[in-house]
C-alpha cells in the first residue's frame, strides 16, 4: 500500500507522526506521506516539523516517509502562493483539498489548485472534464479515496479522469487508525469506483511514478 494522503495531530488527526507511521508500516505500508490540513495561519508550523521528523521515522520503521500538506478551504486565489510557500518550509507533497460534495468548499477551488504548483488533488467530487482535462495537461493526480463522504463521488471522479487522460491515486485521508487500510480493502474501492484489476495496477504504478518524482 502507498498512502499518499494522511493526517496526524498536526491538524485533525488522532496519532502523532510516530505513531501513524508505526502503524503503516505494521499493517505493510510500503510509503505513506503525513500530509495535514494547512492554510496562512498554520503552515510555517506543520510543514518544518512534518520535514524534520519523516528521515527519523523512515529510518525507524522501514518505511517511506514524505512530508506534505493539503491545503485545506483556503480561498482559491491564495492556493498558488500558499503551494510555493509549502515547498520553501518542506514540504515535499503539495495536495489540495478539492470541491467534495461533503463539505462547502469553495466553488473554483479545484481550477484554482490544478492551475497551480500542487501534486495532488484530494477527493475533486463532481469534477469537471475541463478541469480533469487541465489535471492531465498539467500532469496532477486526481484522487479517489477510502474516506467516507468524499468517497461519493469517487465514481465519477474515477470515470472522468479515464476519459480525460488524468491519472488518479487511491489515498484513505487517514485521521485515525481504524482508517488505514489493506491491499483487499484498497481493490474493493477501485472496483466500487468501477475501475477493474487492471486500473488498480494502473493506480499503483502512478503513486510509484510520484514518489519517484520526489527523488
Amino acid at each position: 500500500m502507498i498512502d499518499l494522503h494522511t493526517h496526524s495531530l498536526f491538524s485533525d488527526g488522532e496519532l502523532i507522526p510516530s505513531e501513524l507511521v508505526r502503524r503503516a508500516a505494521v499493517k505493510g505500508y510500503r510509503a505513506i506521506a503525513i500530509t495535514d490540513h494547512a492554510d496562512l495561519s498554520n503552515i510555517d508550523f506543520i510543514a518544518p516539523r512534518i520535514a524534520k521528523v519523516s528521515i527519523a521515522l523512515s529510518e525507524a520503521w522501514g518505511i517511506r516517509v514524505i512530508p506534505g500538506v493539503e491545503l485545506t478551504h483556503v480561498p482559491p486565489a491564495d492556493i498558488e502562493g500558499l503551494a510555493k510557500e509549502a515547498r520553501k518550509l518542506g514540504a515535499r507533497l503539495v495536495l489540495c483539498h478539492g470541491e467534495t460534495i461533503a463539505e462547502p468548499v469553495s466553488p473554483g477551488t479545484n481550477k484554482a489548485a490544478l492551475s497551480s504548483g500542487i501534486d495532488i488533488l484530494t477527493h475533486p467530487g463532481l469534477i469537471t472534464k475541463e478541469d480533469a482535462e487541465l489535471a492531465a495537461r498539467r500532469g496532477i493526480y486526481l484522487e479517489i479515496t477510502a474516506r467516507k463522504g468524499h468517497s461519493l463521488t469517487n465514481g465519477h471522479v474515477a470515470k472522468t479522469a479515464l476519459a480525460a487522460g488524468a491519472k488518479l491515486l487511491l489515498n484513505t485521508d487517514a485521521h485515525s487508525p481504524g482508517d488505514l487500510i489493506t491491499r483487499e480493502d484498497a481493490e474493493k474501492v477501485v472496483f466500487g469506483a468501477g475501475l477493474s484489476l487492471e486500473d488498480y495496477y494502473e493506480i499503483i504504478r502512478n503513486a510509484e511514478e510520484l514518489i519517484k518524482r520526489l527523488e
